[in-house]
């Protein structure tokens, strides 16, 4: 969670719609509505272009409520954040850092004879495994954990003298800051901590082996390496006073990613988890160093690592203890990202101008043009970056960015930037995404979730493969397309992130025209649901038979969710041909039928003497057996898709098997 700045300042096809069709009646608005809206940005989807999936683990959230992670049937759940860096989970105990005094605060656990049995992470997990949801725990690479189950503080005033805060309920508890503004430096760890390394890493597994089974098999899949480690010199300076050098970093990360490995071979681990912009170049040590000398020009530890900026060098190193020992210590390299432009990061939405600037700076998750609106000052497109980092130093790494907001989860405004931000991790191909700090149920943000994972209250969800979208103003309206294998379907995301109504149609390359599009969409008009809105005709676009277009108005400040189902069956295929018939089987082959989607499988139909036998495979060669000597049979099949369309059939084909 961010809780320092290092360097001192000097938005699927998911889109909020209320569709037109340009005539009145159902599903419509009028010729002179739709001529009343501005002139929109050109929306295209070409599923004749390359695809990827998209992981269903971006659509994640940290310490969610169990009702809102049951609804939504939530991929990845994190528990995560300052106060998990330091824990013990045999005392079920965790220091609060900087957040709360540098305190040891035992958690309400209901038998704390039975510990470790029923912690705090027990529990966490625990409901994970009720809504199906995979878990991500943090471990602790800072070498300590509370030492007891009972309060302590890391700057006493008994011991200390006088601080600028102190706890007000727990008035010995000071934030280790004197009256006069300097920090209180050479206080011992132990007052509140003792060390905790592999071997407490090890044991922690095991419990959770034990309770949970292994990663492979139900239990427990991924673990963070920390959290923000590189600014533990501000967050754990009670215990790590100076912040983590290069060479710091790597060892630990072998030390503990290398025990997790060995206790659970088949989780996957996360690191190193940095705060944010800085963490992606700059160790700890230069960070801290830097903050007060001004070297960020030449920071000291980069320069004596070869000028190798940080986040390529630790992965280079984490490549280099594989080929040394033959296993893979890192899955995902993981960094946060919290816009730094002034009020964006924060719950309320502020003034206009403020809102406009948060929804320009979902940019920062993608746009190579987008120079960052503050004083990190150049552009920052985290998710490629990081993924063209990883090509350079670590092939095989998948991307993560466990925590991240944009704040103002409980205004449309948020809403439109949280659904803006989901719609670019899946575009983008990141791997794993959990949003800091969920909405509640009812915040406009939960709801840019449910347009995603629950768009129907029905458990309608947006495409798992990504199809080529584009809009010709992002800015003002951002398209995002994916395809859904179960069924076929397209799904459409548009957001508007204007204060005006905008007419555009959607325009599809690569789908025949026909059947009808749903309309969900959420907007200002009722912030407590999804509204589905009349269906709309997919029609014919000038561009050629293979080609289609939705009419649309988009609502000013809005999300509309398009899901055109594949109501189009395949053709028939080719006339099967059969080869040299034994007396009890027979090989056919055939041409493919085609479809507007794809053809899933096929039905062959056999009829003869002793009736008929349907069939099905996924291929357009099988060979049929069972069949009687000296009998006359007919062959037909018919193609269908992932929709369930069955085509025609073929023309039949007969064969007279021998007799024998």
């Amino acid at each position: 969670m961010p809780r320092i700045r290092s360097r001192p300042a000097p938005l699927v096809l998911l889109a909020a719609l209320v569709l037109a069709t340009g005539t009145t009646g159902a599903g419509g608005m009028s010729g002179a509505a739709l001529a009343s809206a501005a002139e929109a940005p050109g929306l295209s989807v070409d599923l004749t272009a390359p695809t990827h999936p998209i992981s269903p683990l971006v659509y994640g959230m940290n310490f969610a409520g169990e009702s809102l992670a049951k609804e939504l049937r939530l991929p990845v759940r994190r528990w995560g954040g300052n106060a998990t860096t330091r824990y013990n989970y045999l005392l079920d105990t965790t220091n609060r850092a900087s957040d709360w005094y540098f305190e040891n605060i035992p958690g309400d656990n209901p038998d704390p004879g039975a510990l470790p049995d029923g912690s705090e992470t027990d529990r966490f997990v625990d409901q994970d495994r009720r809504t199906g949801t995979a878990t991500i725990l943090t471990l602790p690479l800072i070498g300590w954990a509370p030492k007891e189950r009972a309060k302590a503080c890391g700057f006493s005033v008994a011991r200390y003298g006088p601080q600028q805060s102190t706890d007000p309920w727990n008035p010995d508890c000071g934030n280790g800051v004197r009256p006069d503004g300097t920090q209180i430096t050479g206080n011992d760890p132990h007052e509140t901590s003792v060390e905790a390394g592999p071997a407490y890493v090890t044991g922690w597994l095991g419990h959770l082996r034990e309770k949970y089974g292994d990663a492979a098999r139900g239990g427990v899949r991924f673990y963070n390496l920390d959290n923000e480690p590189d600014i533990w010199f501000s967050t754990h300076r009670d215990v790590h006073p100076a912040g983590p050098g290069y060479d710091e970093m790597r060892d630990r990360t072998y030390a503990i990613a290398g025990a997790v490995k060995a206790a659970d071979p088949g989780a996957a681990t996360l690191g190193p988890v940095g705060w944010g912009w800085n963490s992606l170049t700059l160790s700890g040590s230069d960070q801290q160093r830097c903050s007060i000398e001004g070297c960020w020009g030449d920071p000291p530890d980069r320069a004596a690592h070869g000028g190798v900026p940080f986040g390529e060098w630790y992965l280079a190193q984490m490549r280099a203890y594989e080929q040394e020992h033959g296993t893979r210590i890192l899955d995902y390299y993981d960094n946060h990202w919290y816009p730094q432009a002034p009020g964006v990061f924060s719950g309320d939405p502020g003034d206009a101008a403020t809102q406009a600037l948060r929804l320009r700076q979902t940019r920062t998750l993608w746009d190579r043009t987008y120079t960052d609106e503050s004083w990190i000052g150049q552009p920052v497109y985290l998710i490629p970056r990081m993924k063209d980092m990883v090509a350079r130093n670590y092939p095989g790494t998948k991307v993560a960015v466990t925590e991240y907001s944009f704040g103002a989860m409980g205004s449309l405004n948020g809403a439109l930037a949280q659904a803006d931000a989901l719609g670019i991790f899946g575009r983008e191909g990141a791997d794993l995404a959990t949003l800091w700090s969920p909405p509640a149920a009812t915040d406009p943000g939960a709801y840019a979730f449910r347009m995603y994972l629950n768009y129907d209250g029905q458990g309608g969800r947006f495409g798992d493969t990504s199809v080529l979208s584009s809009s010709t103003d992002q800015s003002r309206l951002a398209v995002y397309g994916a395809t859904r294998s179960a069924d076929g379907a397209l799904t459409l995301m548009v957001i508007n992130k204007t204060g005006e109504d905008l007419a555009a149609p959607v325009a599809i390359t690569g789908r025949v025209p026909g059947g009808t599009a749903q309309v969900h969409r959420y907007d200002g008009a009722d912030l407590t649901k999804i509204v589905r809105a009349p269906d709309l005709p997919v029609r014919p676009a000038p561009t050629g038979r293979s080609a289609s277009t939705i009419s649309t108005t988009f609502p000013a400040n809005s999300i509309t969710e398009l899901v055109v189902l594949d109501t189009v069956p395949p053709t028939a295929p080719g006339t099967p041909s059969a080869g040299r018939p034994g007396p009890r089987s027979v090989t056919l082959s055939w041409k493919p039928a085609t479809d507007n989607v794809a053809v899933t499988g096929y039905e062959l139909t056999r009829t003869g003497a002793d009736g008929t036998v349907v069939t099905t495979t996924t291929a357009t060669r099988t060979t049929v057996t069972g069949l009687s000597p000296g009998r006359r049979y007919a062959f037909t099949v018919r193609g269908r898709d992932a929709a369930g369309n069955r085509g025609p059939a073929s023309r039949p084909a007969t064969i007279t098997t021998p007799r024998g």
